[in-house]
């Protein structure tokens, strides 16, 4: 679709060699000769970018601008001014312009400063279009980032959330894997159902099958009454199976069964019981070194993992700290809490084994121990301060410094050559999951040789 242009100018001639330009340049355009005639063109023209001179009869530009803004205050406008009244320019700006333009001016200085505006224009629709559909996740709120890896966290989660698929969320502990589970089943059809938790490594092996899947009366000794499982419950709704990788060997093919065929069998029942239930599972361990070493089933992990959905760890994310110190601050106490400069700084610089997590019970210590509403440099745990980030004789840093994540590349891509781009002994030589390994190799868009150029996942 064209981009429409609005142009505004009392001197005929200027008013045509404008038309003539912008419509050169495939834009749809219309021309008024006054303010008043421009103004009363917008409402049935709704122009992109209105091009408009500062000094004209009867109404000026400012004026025309003013009242653009009160009506329209997403429309850009531009200014035309002579050269000896930049500081009327400057004002016009300050009123909400976009941009001024000098008279007398060249063809590609006016094309150069109209391409600026509506890109600037496409963009402010990019971002108002992904905030329009991130506010139709209902629960969204309760997951915060805005760096790129979030924004492709949430891209999934928006893909997969009204569907019927199992997901699979990997990432390292305390990177906020349930709440990403609940976010799909919060915005999904099945919203209004039961929402179901269960631990797999917290339950003690002999009541896992029975806290999965139910028993009847008598089925063993203590079973007093019939219990319904976690499954059961979750009927018309979603089961989260948390830390999944845990799941004892003798129990995943009963799982598989539940997964295959919507159905399960309670202990000491001859019946199956259908169901309705979509399963959403996550785990901090490397399933495919699970696999190999036969302590999980491959048949029950790409059931489990129909979509993926990896969460970087928050030193990948160090942007989104920010956003995370202010979010907690408001949960744990209100709006009022702040952390200064030199506090926020050292925060940003820590690696937070513990991820999100471990963010949020800081920010509530600091909270609970402050002694005032502002948080000082001083107030910041020992061990954040001082942290210091030791490359042990691996590495040596040029003075002027040097960019981590080309640093991190660089490592990768040696570990990779080192072991003949196989990517399961490169993980291995790094002491990192291999999906670790292949989001950085992703993230990096490092080039594999032709035999490794598509990884399994």
């Amino acid at each position: 679709m064209k981009a429409k242009i609005l142009v505004i100018d009392d001197d005929t001639s200027l008013r045509r060699v404008l038309e003539y330009n912008l419509e050169e340049e495939g834009y749809e355009v219309q021309a008024a000769s006054s303010g008043e005639k421009g103004l009363s063109l917008m409402e049935d023209f709704q122009p992109n970018l209105v091009i408009t001179d500062m000094k004209m009869t009867g109404m000026n530009g400012l004026m025309v601008l003013k009242i653009i803004k009160e009506r329209s205050p997403d429309t850009l406008v531009i200014i035309i001014t002579a050269f000896g009244t930049v500081d009327a320019a400057v004002e016009a700006m300050k009123s909400g312009a976009y941009d001024y333009i000098t008279k007398p001016f060249n063809r590609e200085a006016l094309k150069l400063t109209v391409r600026k505006a509506l890109q600037f224009c496409d963009l402010t629709e990019e971002n108002k279009r992904m905030k329009s559909e991130l506010s139709d996740l209902s629960d969204f709120h309760t997951i915060i980032g805005s760096s790129e890896e979030m924004k492709k966290v949430f891209e999934v989660i928006r893909k997969v959330a009204d569907t019927e698929a199992p997901v699979l969320i990997t990432g390292e502990s305390g990177t906020g894997k349930e709440l990403v589970a609940r976010s799909i089943h919060a915005n999904s059809s099945r919203r209004n159902g039961p929402f179901v938790t269960i631990n797999c490594a917290a339950i003690p092996r002999d009541l896992l099958e029975s806290e999965l899947f139910g028993h009847t009366k008598g089925a063993f000794t203590g079973a007093i009454k019939e219990k319904k499982g976690k499954f059961q419950l979750a009927d018309g709704g979603t089961i989260f199976l948390d830390e999944v990788g845990e799941l004892l060997l003798e129990l995943q093919p009963k799982l598989l069964r539940a997964l295959q065929e919507k159905e399960v069998e309670p202990i000491g029942s001859t019946k199956v019981q259908k169901l309705d239930v979509r399963v959403v599972s996550a785990t901090n361990l490397n399933i495919e070194q699970a696999i190999a070493d036969g302590s999980f089933r491959e048949d029950l992990y790409y059931r489990l993992s129909v979509i993926p959905l990896h969460l970087p760890p928050l030193r990948d994310r160090t942007e989104d700290i920010q956003l995370l110190v202010k979010y907690f601050c408001r949960k744990h106490c209100s709006d009022k809490i702040r952390i200064e400069n030199d506090g926020l700084k050292i925060l940003m610089t820590y690696p937070w084994p513990g991820n999100v997590r471990e963010l949020e019970n800081t920010i509530e210590r600091l909270i609970i121990l402050r002694n005032s509403n502002t948080i000082k440099l001083a107030d910041i745990p020992v061990k954040f301060r001082e942290y210091k980030v030791k490359t042990r004789g691996i590495v040596t840093l040029p003075d002027e410094g040097y960019s981590l994540e080309q640093l991190e590349r660089e490592i990768v891509i040696a570990a990779l050559e080192r072991n003949a781009w196989n990517q399961t002994a490169a993980a291995r030589f790094l002491r990192i999951p291999r999906h670790t390994l292949i989001y950085r190799i992703e993230k990096y868009d490092i080039k594999l040789p032709k035999k490794q150029s598509e990884p399994k996942i």
